[in-house]
């Protein structure tokens, strides 16, 4: 019914607005669609549904055709500091992912955190890493994340709980920082990757839980096996295989494979050739991570995980490396595992974001100034030779020259290569042959916990290819891959093998190249290449009637071949023998330690024999550490002084003695020993020339090794014929002995 009809036809005058109003401008109304728009987002955020704090994110809203105005506008902001974020935590995780506004508040908040925070000096800190980072030309960006929590706290909580989305904004907001002062570094990396250190918790690989998943995680273990380095897709093109047309780029996530069902040219529906010229590719490495053997609970095996490397990250670890990786704690799905199981099961993976080696010479103790300088004051001291000795295994009485063939062993000579052809092992072996319950095996753990890098293995439990290296097929890739073995993983350490007589004939003539030439040829599978082995071999054995018998030689007493036993510059002979007075000590001692390190034990109590005040000349275990690593990294000491007539008639003389008493042969490599051992001498004292005094000691050490190694009734004739080399001072260039008084 439209006929008009005047007493039904009637409207309120509320509500209604009969004003006439004059057209306004473009202007104008901008500022009436931002209110607008203010008030909705008001409304909004009484609602929970956006953080109070991106309400002034609005500005970098778009309202009208001129972008110009917009534009200065952000960039006017992006200078500005962010003085109220008390509204970020109503900011939820799928605002990240899926408001476009929200990301760019994150990435001002995290460009103005790089721009102003400070050390307390005022120093720019991610100023100065941005200038070392395009000084090396570098892809990896280190933030350290409680510097995040202490100025932008907000950032740093949702960083651990998201970090997936927050790095991709990390990532640009970093880069558009290092744009500011390299101008022209896309020109050498496209994009840089924010790198998060000193993530405050430590996860262990066998507490990993559902709770962690998605999470930024920090967790250590010893890498075990390791990939080679393939092409992974990041932003794949496609041509269809009907009218050639272009599709993409396509992002290509980790775990997702792209599909695409029709072609928007022709709506064919295949196929799709990759583009190969313009894909873009990464690099991709999966490390193979397992608990450290002290971290595994008593009576449980050892779990592992496999870590994903990309970017810049490979290669920055090799297996029997304990590394700490701070990452992505990230699901998979692994149809294997569903198949066993009967239902859908996940697999878990940890996508690497920064990779720390704690097996570095300098991870562990980074040398500060003042460690430096503490180092140069020890060297200065006339007796530090001596306080190193008495520090090697302090709890242990006496056997004053196990530890000082010990702690030459671990300073090392100097190796040399000559003319580029021919490597001269500079490493020092040892080998210590004694009866049961002499603390042969208590020296081994203690350069276990001091070498820098050291790896403890046992005759009954390792094998040829234990202790060299094996040829095994991986399970990934199904190729041929090598695993090292003990002396592989020990390269620049210390190999230690306990019950070296246990150990087969077969198994203890592979580890003769190792022991020389310090390489591993291996030659199995395909595989024909050199593992380096640069390590010192200190091994204990037992006699072969389970005490040692004085009545024959060294060779009859081991089950070991000359070949072998040459390859051993000192060779240690323990004996038991019963002194009462040496035995009252011995025991006192032991009795001492025991109360010393009891869990409850009081310094005041005096009611043991030994006192319970500490060896000044005692040197601190990491101390010491630090002053071996600094000497085997800095000293190299030169030959350029040492007697060589001295040398050599001592070596004429030995090999005399040696074929008289039929004993153990004396070769060219007893005479290298002792140019080694004079070289560790002068790196204990950080000297840059081998001394006289360093070549004394040398062949005190090499005669005592000889002279033990006889029948009792050639030990006394010895001594005597060499009392001028064990107890007088050479004089150089003289060639005559000084008596000392």
């Amino acid at each position: 019914d439209y006929r008009e009809d005047g007493s039904q036809d009637r409207y309120e005058a509320e509500g209604v607005d009969d004003v006439n109003y004059e057209p306004i401008d473009m202007a104008a109304r901008q500022e009436v669609d931002r209110m607008l728009q203010r008030r909705d987002l008001e409304i909004r955020r009484r609602e929970g549904r956006v953080a109070g704090a991106f309400i002034d994110g609005l500005d970098d809203v778009e309202t009208a055709p001129s972008a110009a105005p917009v534009r200065r506008r952000r960039h006017i902001y992006d200078t500005e500091a962010i003085e109220d974020d008390s509204g970020i935590p109503e900011m939820t995780l799928d605002d990240i992912r899926n408001r476009e506004s929200v990301r760019r508040s994150i990435k001002r908040e995290f460009k103005d955190f790089l721009q102003t925070f400070m050390d307390e000096h005022g120093n720019s800190i991610y100023g100065e890493r941005i200038r070392d980072m395009g000084e090396r030309n570098s892809q990896s960006f280190e933030v350290n994340y409680e510097h995040l929590c202490d100025k932008k706290v907000i950032l740093g909580y949702f960083l651990s709980n998201s970090p997936i989305a927050l790095l991709k904004i990390f990532d640009e907001a970093a880069f558009e920082v290092t744009l500011m002062q390299f101008p022209e570094y896309e020109r050498i990396h496209r994009e840089i990757r924010v790198r998060i250190t000193e993530l405050p918790v430590k996860n262990s690989l066998r507490d990993l839980r559902q709770s962690q998943l998605n999470c930024l995680i920090r967790v250590s273990g010893v890498v075990t096996r390791r990939t080679g380095v393939f092409p992974q897709l990041k932003w794949v093109k496609y041509n269809c295989g009907k009218c050639s047309a272009l599709l993409g780029p396509f992002y290509q996530d980790i775990h997702n494979e792209i599909k695409i069902n029709t072609c928007p040219s022709c709506q064919s529906k295949g196929p799709f050739i990759v583009n190969m010229e313009q894909t873009v590719y990464r690099n991709y490495q999966k490390l193979t991570i397992q608990e450290s053997p002290g971290t595994v609970p008593p009576g449980r095996l050892p779990r592992h995980r496999e870590v994903i490397c990309l970017w810049d990250l490979i290669d920055q670890a090799k297996p029997g490396e304990e590394v700490e990786v701070t990452g992505i704690y990230r699901n998979n799905f692994d149809a294997s595992l569903s198949t066993k199981n009967g239902f859908p099961v996940f697999a878990t993976i940890i996508e690497a974001n920064h990779i720390n080696k704690k097996e570095n010479m300098f991870a562990a103790y980074r040398l500060t100034e003042d460690d430096k300088k503490q180092i140069f004051a020890m060297s200065k001291d006339k007796n530090i030779g001596k306080k190193i000795i008495k520090s090697i295994a302090p709890s242990i009485y006496g056997h004053d020259g196990i530890k000082r063939a010990i702690a030459l062993a671990l300073f090392g000579g100097v190796p040399k290569n000559i003319q580029g052809k021919h490597m001269i092992r500079g490493d020092i072996n040892i080998l210590m042959l004694g009866d049961p319950g002499t603390a042969k095996s208590q020296f081994l753990k203690y350069v276990e916990k001091t070498a820098h890098r050291a790896v403890y293995t046992t005759g009954q439990g390792a094998s040829a290819v234990g202790l060299t290296a094996t040829v095994q097929k991986d399970p990934v890739t199904r190729e041929w891959t090598l695993e090292g073995g003990a002396l592989v993983l020990a390269d620049r350490g210390v190999c230690l093998i306990d019950e070296f007589d246990k150990m087969n004939d077969a198994d203890r003539t592979s580890i003769h190249e190792a022991m020389e030439q310090q390489s591993i040829s291996i030659s199995k599978a395909g595989i024909v290449t050199n593992l380096q082995a640069r390590c010192s071999v200190l091994a204990a054995a037992n006699p072969i009637r389970g005490r040692y018998n004085s009545a024959i030689p060294f060779s009859q007493n081991v089950e070991l071949t000359e070949p072998i036993l040459s390859r051993f510059d000192v060779l240690c002979v323990v004996k038991d023998l019963v002194n009462p007075d040496l035995d009252f000590t011995l025991a006192t001692n032991v009795i001492a330690s025991h109360v010393r390190s009891h869990p409850l034990h009081n310094d005041g109590d005096t009611n043991y024999a030994q006192p319970s005040e500490r060896d000044p000349d005692i040197i601190d275990q990491d101390l010491l550490r630090k002053y071996i690593m600094y000497a085997r990294e800095k000293v190299h000491p030169k030959l350029q002084q040492v007697d060589e007539d001295k040398l050599s008639k001592l070596y004429s003389e030995l090999r005399k003695e040696s074929l008289a008493s039929g004993s153990i042969p004396i070769t060219v490599r007893h005479l290298e020993s002792m140019i080694r051992l004079a070289e560790a001498n002068a790196k204990m004292h950080l000297r840059e020339y081998v001394r006289a005094d360093d070549v004394n000691l040398a062949i005190h050490v090499a005669l005592d090794s000889f002279i033990s190694a006889q029948k009792y009734n050639m030990t006394k004739i010895l001594r005597r014929r060499f009392s001028k080399y064990l107890s007088t001072d050479y004089t150089p260039g003289k060639g005559s002995f000084n008596t000392r008084k």
